[in-house]
């Protein structure tokens, strides 16, 4: 996901898309540790993910309080 991609998206949606990439980071870990999934560098992107949404979620929240 391309931070253009999420700067776009509103506050509302950047919470939702947060919870759903929590879920499915913690889906992915249950998958890998059952060894259903061999490509790990996945969990590592979605985290990425996470970091990213969560980063425009604070700034939009900072630009909302001033």
């Amino acid at each position: 996901m391309k931070v253009l991609e999420i700067r776009k998206m509103s506050v509302e949606d950047l919470t939702k898309k947060s919870n759903d990439l929590r879920v499915e980071i913690a889906e992915l870990r249950r998958r890998v540790r059952l060894g259903e999934v061999t490509n790990v560098r996945i969990v590592r992107q979605k985290r990425k993910d996470l970091a990213r949404v969560l980063t425009v979620l604070s700034e939009e929240l900072i630009k909302e309080t001033k």
